[in-house]
């Protein structure tokens, strides 16, 4: 049996990620997948938001994408929202199909140390304190000290660790599909009483649409057919254009459901295989990537022993409250969609809101994934909030503090007196940078706050520890994000 520290069921969007964040931290970690390559059909999810953007910058590989994509300054919720003013180097939506986004990534692991099972899935596992034994459904079988579901809606290894899945069963579903149409369509959105249906171009030809339509009654078990396309193009528009050579079919709906754990011992649950909710708003694929940062630096720690399994635990806490709002958002989304008088009604009132320029602000900041704040305890407004991507002035020349976690190692950025904090315990772990910044910083959601003499940052580029002309609570906060200090 092959041995790895960590093997990733599912090699998409999330998975990738993940596999990316541990090898970057010196992991051995391989991923198992059951396509033989990165090749998509249909372009699935559509784009990337501002805070996962800003994840990948972090990362310094943002422009690998936003080179090849379209930026909008809106996200929706009801109505567009402008996100142009937002305090971040990236105000925008980035249209990108999910094909293109996970060739990138790809690429992007491709350059780094991860093994690929591919055209391989997993079928079962079974774990005890000393690993997990990874079961392929062709038999082999691969051990490891841990391993992550990154694996989909119906994850097998989330339905083998017994973790359960609650939630809400589907009210809406919609017929998601890719193929050329003989006769020009109706293009843009038709509403109905049966919901909104929308025809735009896709890529591959000028007859090559993509659609979506809602079905009038819920979609039945199983994967949907061509013809169903058809019945359902015919049933809102009153003819099917000439459809033919279909790409891809699928079929989405508004179930929304959420693992009750993401961590059973050694087994851990990301992406779609921890939450899933309607498409609206586009949160599904971004918050499974926001879920590999989180995790994956935790998940490294705790392999090279420098952190106890405990820290895992912190995975859970901080996601699955992200996860729970996201879907909230989702679900209410769709409820505002539904194309009853009332409802309409309803949605006018919710979209005159969101005209003020308070409520826009603070919506645009949660669709965008700006706003999110870790529960760390009381404090300064930034910890536990994302650190701004501000330029300050070190010794060596201006510095943007995004470059600094290209490698995914934590920092502790101190903007008084210089050389005034000594980490020789963590001095292995914890980079040092002694900086100035004049002037306040803005956050989403919040405005602008004060800056502090000194932030911790943890690679996920959350602050964990800010320090106001005192050093009070920084052992600690090292000693929980990062371990116990060695002895020097």
């Amino acid at each position: 049996m092959k041995e790895h520290a960590v093997v990733i069921a599912g090699g998409g969007p999330t998975g990738l990620m993940l596999a990316a964040e541990l090898a970057l931290a010196g992991v051995d970690v391989a991923v198992v997948e059951r396509r033989a390559s990165q090749e998509l059909l249909g372009s699935r999810a559509k784009g990337l938001h501002s805070r996962t953007i800003e994840v990948l910058d972090q990362r310094g590989i943002a422009d690998r994408f936003v080179s090849r994509g379209q930026t909008y300054p809106v996200v929706h919720f009801q109505v567009a929202l402008d996100i142009s003013d937002l305090p971040t180097r990236h105000n925008y939506v980035l249209g990108l199909s999910q094909n293109h986004i996970e060739r990138i990534l790809a690429e992007w692991v491709a350059e780094l140390p991860v093994q690929f099972y591919r055209e391989r899935e997993v079928a079962g596992f079974t774990q005890d304190d000393a690993g997990v034994i990874v079961e392929l459904a062709d038999g082999a079988c691969l051990t490891a000290e841990y391993l992550v579901g990154c694996d989909g809606a119906r994850s097998v290894v989330r339905k083998a660790a017994g973790i359960a899945f609650p939630g809400w069963d589907p009210s809406t579903s919609w017929l998601i599909a890719e193929a050329e149409m003989s006769e020009e369509p109706e293009w843009g959105f038709r509403h109905d009483a049966a919901g909104t249906h929308a025809i735009g171009h896709a890529e591959g030809g000028p007859r090559r649409v993509g659609m979506v339509l809602t079905e009038a009654q819920v979609g039945r078990d199983g994967e949907p057919t061509f013809d169903d396309v058809r019945a359902a193009l015919v049933a809102a528009y009153g003819t099917d254009f000439g459809i033919h050579s279909p790409t891809w079919v699928s079929r989405f709906t508004d179930m929304t459901r959420q693992a009750a754990a993401y961590r059973d011992r050694r087994v851990l649950l990301a992406g779609d295989a921890a939450h899933v909710h309607a498409p609206i708003g586009g949160q599904g694929l971004n918050l499974g990537v926001q879920d590999a940062v989180n995790l994956g630096w935790k998940l490294a720690q705790v392999v090279r022993q420098t952190s106890p399994a405990m820290l895992l635990d912190t995975y859970h806490a901080e996601r699955h409250a992200v996860a729970a709002r996201a879907m909230r958002g989702t679900m209410a989304a769709t409820a505002l969609r539904r194309p009853d008088e009332r409802t309409k009604a309803l949605g006018e009132y919710v979209a005159q809101f969101l005209g003020m320029d308070e409520p826009r602000k603070r919506m645009a900041a949660e669709l965008s994934g700006l706003d999110i704040h870790y529960d760390l305890g009381e404090g300064h407004p930034l910890l536990g909030r994302r650190m701004p991507d501000v330029d300050v002035a070190t010794a060596d020349g201006p510095l943007r503090v995004f470059t600094v976690l290209h490698k995914a190692r934590p920092v502790l950025l101190n903007l008084g007196e210089p050389r005034r904090f000594d980490l020789a315990g963590w001095s292995d772990r914890v980079q040092l940078i002694d900086a100035e910044y004049a002037g306040r910083w803005d956050l989403p959601a919040l405005g602008a706050v004060s800056p502090p003499n000194g932030v911790l940052i943890r690679p996920d580029g959350y602050v964990a520890w800010v320090g106001d002309r005192t050093e009070a609570g920084l052992a600690e906060a090292l000693t929980t994000w990062f371990g116990p200090p060695r002895a020097v």
